[in-house]
């Protein structure tokens, strides 16, 4: 067990999976372009099951982690969309999207990523119509505005150059780091974890999925990244349906989000929240253990842990994860030497703001303060939290931005 092993167990995982997840991004960018929160909103009003529905099939394609949902979130309740199906969007877009639902394909094979979005849909609808039935009594939104939105390019090549952009460079950068530390971790669980520590656990399913609820769910994962620490889990010994309750639970609830969430739609409509995710996802992890056949759920391409060294690299997949690699580098470079770099001569306001957990956090919150009159330039700093406006807007104007975006503003 040396560097090389756990580099070559690395490099296998992420030749496995960056074909589907370039996809997966370019996917998205076109999602983006041509599918606007705005439009989303309109078919998302009253209390009936049909929104909470709508809702649901149209978060689960989305490539949103748990954090990035919430200013969405937000921004459709403020634009008329009722709780049940604000929570219904909230459940179902972390859990899956695009680029997971391939690379989940890739990894761990087709009735898993068939399941995936299906458990998705039930934990949405359920959660939905739960507050619908607990929580609606002020479901009506009475100051209910339409936030800003960013401009898409008008024209369909010009478009269609505005969702490669934003697949492969503001998606790479959202979920770039969680997907590298899902990849590390898998590798290291992979080489160094002995089997005989999970192939005790099989023997108490439930007991093991609670366990892995607790683990899941504090921590922050997203949807692509929790699907090689899923795959090394199972070439562990653990159970398909163990390692499917790490799939759903961890990219849809962490630590952050659910304080934000109680702080925006409540504490009955959080605890409704939070209760469907576990419950759906040990709900479909035991009826994957006990009613599906086991083979369903091999490995695609027989890929064991003692295996792992013996693996060749194709071209083509080397060629993507190259490709994939360069994609992460830049998002690294861009983040930390351009994007951060503020302009102190020029910006002379700073705030803090608590709740940005991500590039599509920070990016929400730039563009929320940047539409109010008289903000010239903005730039929030997701390792501090702290927001730089230049500019002579009123502070009351950017606090209001912020907080109807779904983040708190300190001040």
């Amino acid at each position: 067990m040396n560097f090389n092993e756990i580099l070559h167990t690395f490099l296998i995982i992420l030749n496995q999976m960056s074909p589907y997840i370039l996809l997966g991004f370019l996917i998205a960018g076109l999602l983006h372009v041509f599918v606007r929160p705005s439009a989303m909103s309109r078919h998302l009003s009253g209390r009936g099951w049909r929104p909470v529905v709508k809702a649901a099939l149209f978060g689960i394609p989305l490539p949103l982690c748990s954090c990035g949902v919430l200013p969405t979130a937000v921004s459709l309740r403020r634009q008329g969309a009722s709780k049940g199906a604000t929570t219904s969007f909230l459940i179902a877009t972390p859990q899956t999207g695009v680029d997971s639902i391939a690379a989940t394909y890739s990894l761990l094979g087709l009735p898993f990523a068939i399941i995936r979005p299906v458990a998705a849909l039930a934990g949405s609808f359920f959660g939905g119509m739960a507050v619908n039935r607990f929580d609606g009594k002020d479901d009506d939104c009475e100051n209910c505005t339409r936030p800003a939105e960013e401009d898409i390019p008008q024209g369909f090549f010009s478009k269609i150059v505005e969702a490669v952009r934003y697949g492969f460079v503001d998606m790479v950068a959202s979920v770039g780091k969680w997907l590298v530390i899902g990849l590390v971790v898998a590798a290291l669980i992979t080489v160094f974890v002995p089997d005989s520590i999970f192939l005790s656990l099989s023997s108490y399913p439930l007991l093991a999925m609670l366990a892995m609820v607790a683990v899941a769910v504090p921590m922050y994962i997203c949807a692509t990244g929790s699907i090689p620490i899923a795959m090394s889990l199972m070439m562990k010994g653990l159970s398909p349906g163990i390692a499917f309750v790490m799939l759903m639970a961890g990219p849809a609830a962490n630590f952050a989000s659910i304080l934000i969430l109680n702080r925006t739609q409540g504490r009955r409509a959080t605890f409704i929240y939070v209760a469907s995710v576990v419950v759906t996802a040990i709900a479909f992890g035991l009826a994957i253990d006990l009613l599906l056949p086991r083979e369903w759920f091999a490995l695609p391409g027989g890929i064991m842990a003692h295996e792992a060294c013996h693996q060749s690299f194709g071209v083509f997949d080397t060629l993507c994860s190259c490709l994939l690699g360069a994609l992460l580098v830049y998002a690294f470079i861009k983040n930390k030497f351009f994007d951060n770099k503020i302009k102190s001569e020029a910006m002379n306001k700073t705030y803090k703001v608590n709740g940005m957990s991500c590039p599509h956090c920070k990016a929400t919150v730039e563009r929320q303060i940047g539409a109010i009159e008289g903000v010239k330039n903005v730039n929030a700093d997701l390792a501090t939290g702290i927001v730089t406006v230049e500019g002579d807007a009123d502070e009351k104007k950017i606090a209001d931005a912020v907080n109807a975006a779904g983040f708190e503003f300190i001040g």
